[in-house]
């Protein structure tokens, strides 16, 4: 089966530039006097977002203020865009956690395999999407700002749908 090629013949008549200015000024003209308003006034109306939109990472905490991350290193493991540093340790009693844990924001594609493969749910993406800072380096979020966060998880699937689990 061979590629279909089709010829376009040029106008053998001069184009009117007029024509197709006015074209473009009345469409423009409809919009300004169309009553379906689309401008947001951002800060004060924001759009309602999908339960499973991906923002900022989070962690989650135990009871004591700890966090849950066991030092695993499943999360750095899967994560696509290495973005991921984890130093895990353990303590006196055995128990095991991370001495460090950092994510950096810019490298992060928020895929949420982090939150899918973490084993105890200690790594979650929230759903703050609102990231705007002065330097570079506060875009490296370590382990105590990540406890710190507080905006609501993103699910992983719709308990609504059978078929999404």
């Amino acid at each position: 089966m061979g590629i279909g090629i089709k010829t376009v013949e040029r106008p053998e008549s001069e184009a009117s530039y007029l024509r197709a200015t006015f074209k473009g000024m009345s469409l423009t003209f409809r919009h300004l006097v169309n009553p379906h308003k689309v401008t947001q006034q951002y800060p004060e109306e924001k759009w309602e977002l999908a339960p499973r939109m991906r923002g900022t990472h989070r962690m989650a905490v135990h009871e004591d203020g700890r966090a849950k991350c066991v030092g695993c290193g499943l999360c750095p493991t899967v994560c696509p865009a290495n973005c991921i540093k984890l130093i895990p340790a353990e303590d006196e009693q055995g128990e095991r956690y991370a001495a460090v844990f950092e994510i950096d924001e810019f490298r992060c594609i928020f895929c949420g395999f982090c939150q899918e493969v973490c084993p105890v749910e200690a790594i979650h993406l929230g759903v703050h999407y609102e990231n705007a800072e002065y330097s570079r380096e506060r875009f490296v979020y370590d382990l105590e700002r990540l406890c710190e966060q507080d905006q609501p998880f993103t699910q992983l699937w719709d308990p609504e749908d059978p078929a999404s689990e």
